[in-house]
């Protein structure tokens, strides 16, 4: 059983009001709001039995508002990069709105992330829905998303579904942030990423190639210390970990692709999902965002798996599908399985 409880509401400087709500279902809780589907609050037993939050967040809209990490919120139009921000599809251009080294990174400057969506409650979690018009940040298309956050036992349930009007990119991704066991840095946290292959990039973040992880600092296909690979000189263009991870799943099957590990704090979270790509990013560059009580966050505070299809896949149809149809259906499920260890 799931209990519901609902919050207070932050007023929205832009007008308004965000809604909160949290869920409990003993094991799990969380707490949920309007403004761009974030999840402020994720609590988790540890090996002590006692729960903790395990996710970055802020303190009010207006700190959510100003931050530019994307807080535990759904990022889109279209996750990750688009390069340049120009898109083409059967003779017709657009140019999307650029808003990092030149490319169109998680939908622009006014993303799903920034958005209100309308919530709503289901017997085991709640329900988020979004319409976004024709043209907002430059995307072609009605496009209209229903997300969904459950809690079963000791996992949380995130599934999106999307549909459009028009030929539109559309990958949608849940961008919490994870810190474990609370303390400054992940550096003793264990990351394990079940894939053989990642993308290489250009200085912007653009795939370039396909590239085996075996002999790389990007093989991590056995637990690994994240403070020991992200000091690799391979990867010290990013500051550490920022690289997409390619899954085998052609079959879009729910499959375990990631997993991490706080042996401090005794918590393993395991990362199920049917997208064909994680990107690994260690928070290079969180340093300064607004966070909790008046703090500001620093880089290497916490760790993202963003489950996502492949980027700027629009423009580069050999790397996976990128494009929504009209008529079809986009479908994200991903699971987070939480345990304890000693």
């Amino acid at each position: 059983m799931v209990r519901h409880t609902v919050l207070e509401p932050w007023q929205d400087p832009r007008g308004g009001e965000i809604e909160r709500i949290q869920l409990d279902n003993g094991q799990l809780a969380i707490e949920v709001l309007s403004l761009g589907g974030i999840i402020r609050s994720l609590w988790v037993p540890g090996a002590d039995g006692e729960r903790a939050n395990i996710v970055l967040g802020c303190d009010s809209a207006e700190d959510y508002l100003a931050q530019n990490a994307h807080l535990g919120a759904i990022a889109g139009r279209f996750a990750n990069r688009i390069a340049g921000g120009k898109l083409t599809h059967a003779g017709a251009q657009w140019q999307l709105k650029v808003n990092q080294a030149g490319n169109c990174l998680h939908g622009g400057t006014e993303g799903f992330n920034r958005k209100n969506w309308a919530l709503g409650l289901l017997n085991d979690g709640v329900r988020l829905s979004l319409k976004s018009p024709d043209g907002d940040m430059g995307f072609p298309g009605n496009c209209s998303v229903q997300l969904d956050y459950r809690l079963a036992g000791n996992n949380l349930y995130v599934e999106i579904m999307a549909v459009t009007d028009k030929p539109c990119p559309v990958s949608l991704t849940q961008h919490s942030y994870f810190n474990l066991d609370g303390r400054e840095t992940t550096d003793d946290n264990l990351v394990c990423m079940h894939s053989q292959r990642f993308l290489t990039m250009d200085p912007s973040g653009i795939p370039t190639s396909v590239a085996d992880v075996a002999g790389t600092a990007l093989d991590l296909r056995r637990p690994t210390r994240l403070g020991d690979g992200r000091h690799a000189p391979q990867i010290a263009d990013t500051k550490g970990f920022d690289h997409c991870y390619l899954l085998d799943n052609p079959g879009n099957e729910l499959i375990l692709a990631a997993e991490l590990a706080a042996p401090h704090a005794g918590r393993l979270m395991r990362l199920y999902t049917n997208q064909p790509s994680i990107q690994l990013y260690g928070a290079n560059f969180l340093e300064g965002e607004p966070g909790r009580q008046g703090k500001r966050l620093r880089s290497y505070q916490a760790v993202c798996l963003e489950p996502q299809l492949i980027p700027d896949s629009p423009n580069q149809p050999h790397l996976g599908k990128g494009w929504l149809m009209p008529g079809d259906i986009y479908h994200h499920i991903s699971r987070y399985q939480f345990d304890t260890t000693e």
